[in-house]
């Protein structure tokens, strides 16, 4: 198992970063605006020109980071949604240049994160720069995931189990696109990466997958038994923002959100939470686990917490009771900016 045994190291800071939301599940045309002491929130409605389209929600995330430092720009999309139909259509609407992208990063290896990918590349592959690389967190990423379906049984009555997919070197290779495993921190322009997300909290890591690799060499799998997913290819992408503190961006948060936030604060040795950011799988869970979650995030204080995707709606509501000032909601194509 991987630990971030070189850490901290030196993280860059940046004085902006601006957060793009490409793909996620919910679009709401007519939001008012708003205004927030630690970022500014820019909702997208009718867009200008383009009065005959509309932005695509699906499920599945897809974010388009920019930062700034010291008037040097860095652009990275981080995940690609479930369908590239959906993921080309929303760049396309929201006028993100491709031929900007310093690279692009996937959070772990689950479908609706990678899915859009190889179409995205079959459209913007000739734009971007020669040497674009994938960063990913473990070659675990490359695993096949398979699922139950409950509309099917097995012999014995259970639900059946069925592919979920993968993603491949042969499509990376394709595009020209090389994958850079990231098991340990790794600096990007401008952010870093988590490395291995240690479990060290209450947190469970929650998946609906399962699993084949032969790297484990369980008992199980030697007898061709699927094992649950533990995710260790998921990592965080995280930035420091100066004069405010550490972001952590958590695309889905299977290793749990606080572990996620308790990695990036270990590895970049910073000890105060600007913001968190992402999905943090909590809309399958129970409440008690939900109120032990913010009681944890309290206590580390970010200053705001922006949840997408597959965190769900109890976690938000509690927070909207708990601690109203911090929650910042979240809308596809909204950009979220953080910096003095």
């Amino acid at each position: 198992m991987n630990t971030n045994e070189q850490t901290p190291f030196a993280a860059p800071v940046v004085d902006h970063l601006a957060v793009r939301v490409v793909v996620d599940s919910r679009y709401e045309n007519l939001l008012p605006k708003e205004t927030h002491p630690f970022l500014t929130i820019e909702h997208v409605g009718d867009i200008p020109g383009k009065l005959m389209s509309t932005l695509a929600a699906e499920w599945g995330l897809s974010l388009h980071l920019e930062s700034v430092a010291a008037g040097a720009r860095a652009q990275y999309l981080l995940d690609f949604g479930y369908t590239p139909e959906i993921i080309n259509r929303n760049i396309g609407l929201l006028d993100i240049d491709s031929a900007k992208l310093n690279g692009l990063v996937l959070s772990h290896g689950h479908l609706d994160h990678y899915g859009g990918l190889d179409g995205f590349l079959l459209r913007h592959r000739h734009a971007m720069r020669d040497d674009v690389s994938l960063f990913i967190g473990a070659e675990n990423a490359f695993d096949v995931r398979w699922v139950e379906d409950e509309r099917v049984e097995n012999t014995g009555g259970e639900p059946a189990m069925v592919c979920w997919g993968a993603l491949t070197r042969v499509s990376l290779l394709a595009h020209e696109v090389g994958a850079v495993c990231c098991e340990t921190p790794h600096i990007l322009d401008g952010a870093f990466t988590s490395g291995y997300i240690e479990r060290n909290s209450f947190e469970n890591t929650t998946s609906h997958t399962m699993v084949e690799s032969p790297d484990h060499f369980t008992e199980a799998e030697r007898q061709g038994k699927l094992v649950t997913d533990t995710h260790p290819e998921e990592h965080a992408i995280c930035y420091i923002v100066k004069g405010r503190g550490l972001v952590v961006i958590s695309s889905c948060g299977h290793i749990g959100i606080v572990n996620s936030v308790r990695t990036a604060m270990a590895v970049s040795g910073v000890d105060k939470l600007h913001a968190v950011i992402g999905g943090f799988h909590l809309a399958a869970s129970k409440q008690g686990y939900i109120d032990h979650t913010i009681d944890e995030l309290e206590a580390l204080d970010p200053d705001v917490v922006l949840p997408m995707h597959c965190t769900g709606r109890d976690f938000i509501e509690t927070m909207r009771r708990r601690m109203p000032e911090k929650l910042v909601t979240s809308n596809l194509g909204s950009r979220f900016t953080f910096g003095v």
